[in-house]
């Protein structure tokens, strides 16, 4: 594979989730266009759920949704960086996962920009800050489940 591919194929996915992470941050009705999903399904299951339990609920949910992107965009980041930069298989690297969670971050910045400037919207030191530790969370799981794979191959062996 040429080397043009190979950087093509291992940085698609990152592109593709950003731009997609890009193109929700500027949709002016976003509060309006999640809460028509989730207050229904609500609802649903809990009838008798109070309007301010139901913002709350929505309110959760869609800063939930913050921290999943973010965690699925530094996952993305780091497999790119051990694909291209920094392969290294087998091993776990804190630098690798530090540019990872870097790499989300200064893209969460950049999204928050991008938001002051669309009507409707704004942009929040507050959602770096959870975009930030969803990237983290995202990185930490994937530590976590590696460390319990590689104590299960040494039990093996």
């Amino acid at each position: 594979m040429s080397k043009f591919k190979h950087l093509a194929t291992s940085w698609l996915p990152v592109v593709l989730w950003a731009a997609l992470i890009f193109s929700v941050s500027g949709d002016k009705k976003s509060m309006h266009h999640s809460s028509r999903i989730i207050e229904p399904l609500v609802r649903w299951l809990v009838p008798d759920i109070s309007d301010e339990a139901v913002r709350t609920t929505v309110f959760v949910v869609r800063k939930g949704a913050h921290v999943t992107e973010y965690a699925i965009l530094a996952l993305l980041l780091w497999w790119s960086l051990r694909k291209t930069i920094w392969p290294r298989p087998g091993a776990w690297s804190w630098r690798q996962a530090g540019a990872a969670w870097s790499g989300a971050v200064l893209f969460a910045i950049t999204d928050e920009i991008h938001q002051a400037f669309v009507p409707g919207r704004q942009g929040s030191p507050w959602d770096v800050v959870i975009d930030g530790i969803g990237a983290a969370l995202g990185l930490w799981v994937l530590w976590a489940i590696r460390q319990k794979l590689r104590r299960r191959q040494l039990g093996a062996e």
